[in-house]
Parts: C-alpha cells; structure tokens; sequence
C-alpha cells in the first residue's frame, strides 16, 4: 500500500462518521511542515500569514511552537480582531481604506499597540487621519518596498504589482515623511518577493519553462538583496530604532533568511501545503489541508460525480487554479466539465471501486481559500478526528 493510500484509510476511518462536504487538516503533516519552515529559517522567526490559514485555533497552535512569532494579517478588519482576541503582534500586510477600523485603531490603546499598518503612498496617510474621529494613538507604520526585477531600462518587470517604491531613496522619503508627521512612527519595512516565493520553479512536464523560471529567480534574488539591504540602510538612517525587516515566503525562506538585512521571514502556505506548492526544488512539504465530496452518482463503467467542488484559487485563470482529484489516486477531471459548482465527473480506473457515498479527498491550489468554503476543520490525529474547529467563516467573518 502506497503512503498515499494510507493516508486515504486513516482519513476515511477518521471521518467515516461525517458527512462530505468536510474538510480536514493532518496535525502530523501540519506540525512536520511547521518543523521545515522553522529549520529552513535559519534561526529567524517566522510571522505566519494568517490569510494562509484562516483559522485562530491553528495560528494559535503555529505561534506556540518555537521559531514563529507574530501574525501577518489580510485585513484591517481582521487585524483588529486578533488583537481583540489576545493576538499581540499584527502586521497588517496590505494598504487598507477601512475609515471605521482607522477610527477604532487610533482611540484604542491596546489595539494601536498590537496592530501595524502598511504605507506606501502619503496619501494612506492622509485617510487616516481623516478616519481618527478624534482617536490620537499612534499608528505604527510599515514600509512596503517593491521587490518587482526590472530590466532593459525598465521595459520588462517581473513581479507583483504591489508598492510604487522600488528605490532606496523612495522609501526613505516615505520613512521622513511619516517620522515629521504627528500621530505616526514608522518601525518595520517589509518586501515581498512573490515572483520567487510563489513561483514554482519545477513544474511537471514543463523542463524549458523549469529552467527559465529558475534563472529568473537567480537573478531576481541576487538583485533583490543588494537593493532590499541598502533601502534598509537608507531607513534606519531616518528610523534608528527600526523593530523589523520582514521578507520571503513559503518558497523562499532559506535564500531570504541568509540576507542580513531581513530579521524576520513570512510563510503561511508552507503550513497547509497545497498543490501550487508542489513545484519547488527547495522544499518538500506534506499535503495537510484537504476536503472530501461525496460520490452521488455512477453515470457508467470509469466514472463518478461527486457533489460539487468548484472550488477555484484566486490569480490568473488557468488549470493550475483548480483543486486536484487526490484520493484515491487516479482520478481526473472530464476536461469538458472540470469541477463544477454542484456536480463533478470525475475519470479513471478508480472509479469503478467507489459506492455511491463514498469520499473522494481534494486538495485546493491555494491554502487559507478553502476555509472560505468551510465553517469548521477537523483536526486529524493518526485515523481519528480529535477536534473540530471553526475557521474564520465559522466565527462568522468573510473579510474578503
């Protein structure tokens, strides 16, 4: 029996007395990825992104584990509620307009103390003072500085198009802007370099392209560091008393933990492990979230229709955005229906061996997106469910 089939039986006896829809979460391959991220940091902590996640009992469990420290929010709106909820270190990751949570932000001393918001444009500025509604707590800042690779004079850019400061002297000006304006104190710089943290740079069948996105993330990174480590410069020259330099992700925590610039790496994905990570050469990582549809239909002799499972990752449209036939395996999309809202076909010799109830095990392409479609994980241990918590639609929030 393949480990893979193995783990179908333990997550079948586990849940054999749910029905599907149901998703799960295997603590023993969430915990071992958790160990990996940790020793692939170097020593570093890591700030878990919670929009990877999505659920409070399990930021909680990461960040009680040595080597994680702080969240890494999505959300103004969700930042305050894990600070409200006893979460001490919020770096919000992404520029908010969320004028209700500015004024709940500055007229709190506890959540202004435990949240940090991102700036890149005085102009964010400029709408939080303009939500304070007489609030006068301090707002700490983070910087965001553009990691895009730019060549051939700026013709071609490789990269998310995230902050408009790519330069040092950019996000220095930012950093003494902020610091001569009352009501906010910048302590951290952040950059994200997605084109090399989550990009895949072994993807199945694809040698040429393999190949090509690895010289890009060769280049990328020996480019980024020299630039991130003088914006780093450039700030503290302004901001002596910097808290910290967040960098990375999943797929890039050891190669950004080796800058001496970057004092803490951010990873969430690493954790759930879904299927757009299995494309790298710098890590492994065991599947851990995944959910299970139900067989409600037999239409003929190598095939099922399970219920639903149209379940698409947010990014570009493509067939690397789906949820993947996992368990049994063999299964596979009919490519004229694909996953589909309320029923899917699903292909292969497999087929002919699942009852009409049976579950078939998914994995989504992205992490913290599946819980969007579920209100509770089961927390598998060995072949029994030995918790069910809710996720962050099951507290009754949707923040995006």
């Amino acid at each position: 029996m393949t480990a893979r089939a193995t783990d179908r039986t333990r997550y079948d006896r586990a849940t054999a007395h749910l029905d599907a829809p149901v998703a799960i979460v295997d603590l023993e391959a969430f915990d071992a990825n958790a160990d990996d991220l940790v020793r692939r940091a170097g020593g570093k902590p890591i700030r878990v992104a919670s929009k990877s996640v999505r659920c409070r009992a399990l930021l909680e469990r990461v960040l009680a584990r040595e080597g994680f420290a702080g969240v890494m929010s999505f959300t103004l709106a969700e930042s305050l509620w894990l600070a409200r909820s006893g979460f001490e270190d919020v770096l919000l990751a992404y520029p908010s307009a969320d004028r209700a949570g500015y004024a709940e932000l500055t007229a709190d001393p506890k959540l202004a103390a435990a949240v940090t918001v991102l700036v890149d444009d005085p102009a964010q500025l400029d709408l939080v003072d303009a939500a304070r509604d007489g609030g006068s707590e301090v707002v700490r800042v983070c910087l965001e500085l553009d990691t895009s690779l730019r060549m051939l004079g700026g013709r071609v850019r490789v990269g998310a198009r995230r902050s408009p400061l790519h330069s040092p002297a950019e996000l220095a000006d930012l950093a003494r802007a902020v610091d001569r304006r009352p009501g906010f104190e910048v302590v951290g710089v952040m950059a994200y370099e997605g084109h090399v943290a989550g990009v895949g740079d072994a993807v199945a069948g694809r040698p040429l392209r393999s190949r090509a996105v690895r010289l890009m993330q060769a280049a990328a990174r020996r480019e980024l560091a020299g630039r991130r480590a003088a914006a780093v410069r450039a700030v503290r020259a302004v901001v002596p008393g910097l808290e910290f330099v967040n960098g990375g992700g999943t797929g890039s925590v050891q190669q950004t933990a080796a800058e001496d610039a970057v004092t803490e790496i951010a990873a969430g994905s690493g954790l759930y492990v879904p299927r757009l990570f299995d494309n790298y050469t710098s890590f492994t990582g065991r599947p851990a979230a995944l959910f299970a549809q139900p067989v409600v239909r037999r239409p003929g002799v190598g095939v099922v229709t399970v219920l639903g499972g149209g379940y698409p990752a947010s990014g570009a449209a493509g067939a690397d955005r789906l949820p993947v036939p996992y368990l049994p395996e063999g299964l596979r999309y009919d490519h004229q229906e694909g996953p589909g809202e309320v029923q899917t076909p699903l292909l292969g010799s497999p087929a002919d061996d699942l009852l009409i109830g049976d579950k078939v095990w998914f994995r989504h392409a992205k992490a913290g997106e599946l819980c969007e479609r579920f209100d509770a994980l089961h927390l598998v241990e060995g072949d029994a469910v030995t918790a069910t918590v809710p996720t962050y639609r099951g507290e009754g929030h949707t923040f995006l």
